[in-house]
């Protein structure tokens, strides 16, 4: 099971959503707790009034409202609604938040099981749950406790996944599958709020993952002239298909005017988060094998660090971008230093062995040693043709010898010149 927790300042947004979802027949609202009445008793204004009376005990909260995703494993496609249901009442208790008022609704638009929580963190007697690192705090270990008390799938357990979609829970979008819109507002969602992006190609490296992306239109279309923005699915190959859909359809309406707002908000990017990700990759260029780019990339994806590589349509690479699951950070290579920039990387991980200094000295001593080997025995076996051989191991020998240093000075150049004693002086 994997939670992602989002407060927001509008419950009427989230109500909305989730209540639109129900209209389309994509969604069902199965439990309203700490309510008057039941769930099917319930009108959009009787929901809504509810968490609006308990929010104005405190009007000082700017972000009032929360909005929590539990999704499960594909494989947990038919856990029945009680089951669903004292999932949600248990996780809603651990994480503190039990006595407020909370919607449960199951959403079946996406390729795996999950359910919304709806509810708002101003408590009964005007107090503010603090939400400063919840997920941290209690939800993780709340997850943990819940995964073994139902019987649930572990998320720490899905090693063959990639690390974005077990932080987030979310299902890569793949057409076909699920109606392209929903697919790409599961991603978004995911996305937007999880993790800290400061540019337009950043974010579409995280969109990229979830095989999405971000498009502005080509050069003097409408959509660019106006600052819009499109988002299409991608196939295997990162190549669009489908029908692009406005940003401006989508819930929370992620276009580039409020991507840029984001952008600035996220351009503070701590040490600390750049730190973890060049660390790791040192620590990988501490090896003496040269493994190559995918070599890197498997080997960061496990420390839960995608690294993308944008390559233009030639296939060359120009660009690298390093997105930190655990941290939410999204670096682009020059951003973290020179030396991780695309140019810098490939040398720094060619293939095997290129090798460099005292290690490739060492590889020259060795194959000269099995060259002169081979020929001694080639000569055994062959007298007629020893004197010939003979030759070849001297040019061999003189090819494969340490050339002399640029800087060798010849010992009689080095000798100093005897000064000329000068004569008395006439003055």
């Amino acid at each position: 099971m994997v939670a992602v927790i989002k407060s927001s300042h509008s419950i009427r947004r989230i109500l909305n959503y989730n209540e639109n979802k129900v209209k389309q027949e994509k969604a069902e609202c199965i439990g309203a707790l700490n309510y008057p009445v039941d769930a099917s008793g319930l009108s959009f204004t009787m929901k809504l009034r509810r968490f609006e009376r308990q929010m104005e005990l405190n009007t000082n909260a700017k972000r009032n409202s929360v909005h929590i995703s539990l999704n499960f494993d594909p494989s947990e496609k038919d856990m029945p609604v009680e089951k669903l249901l004292d999932v949600a009442v248990s996780y809603m208790k651990k994480i503190g938040f039990g006595k407020q008022p909370y919607l449960v609704y199951r959403h079946t638009d996406a390729g795996h099981p999950h359910i919304h929580l709806v509810t708002t963190n101003i408590e009964a007697d005007g107090k503010r749950i603090d939400l400063h690192h919840l997920a941290i705090r209690k939800s993780e270990p709340a997850r943990k406790e819940i995964e073994l008390a139902f019987g649930l799938v572990r998320a720490q357990g899905r090693k063959n996944e990639p690390a974005q979609l077990i932080k987030t829970g979310a299902a890569r979008a793949i057409y076909g599958v699920s109606e392209t819109r929903a697919a790409i507002q599961n991603v978004l969602e995911a996305v937007v709020d999880g993790y800290r992006f400061t540019s337009l190609p950043e974010f579409n490296a995280v969109l990229q993952l979830y095989n999405v992306r971000a498009e502005q239109g080509n050069e003097g279309s409408r959509v660019r002239r106006h600052g819009g923005l499109l988002y299409r699915i991608l196939d295997e190959k990162a190549n669009a298909v489908g029908v692009p859909i406005k940003a401006s359809l989508f819930y929370n309406s992620p276009t580039l005017a409020k991507l840029s707002r984001k952008f600035s908000a996220n351009n503070i990017m701590g040490q600390q988060q750049k730190a973890r990700v060049k660390n790791a990759i040192d620590r990988i260029a501490q090896g003496t094998a040269r493994i190559g780019l995918e070599g890197v990339q498997d080997i960061l994806g496990r420390e839960g660090i995608s690294m993308v590589c944008r390559e233009n349509p030639d296939g060359m690479l120009y660009g690298i971008t390093y997105v930190d699951h655990r941290t939410g950070a999204v670096f682009n290579g020059s951003a973290l230093g020179k030396q991780y920039s695309a140019k810098q990387m490939q040398e720094r991980f060619n293939e095997q062995g290129i090798q460099t200094g005292k290690g490739n000295l060492r590889k020259q001593g060795a194959d000269s040693k099995s060259l002169f080997t081979g020929l001694e025995n080639l000569a055994a076996a062959n007298p007629a043709s020893a004197t010939l051989l003979q030759e070849i191991m001297r040019i061999a020998q003189g090819l494969t010898s340490p050339a002399q240093a640029s800087d060798y000075i010849p010992g009689q150049l080095k000798r100093k010149k005897k000064r000329k004693k000068r004569g008395p002086s006439n003055n």
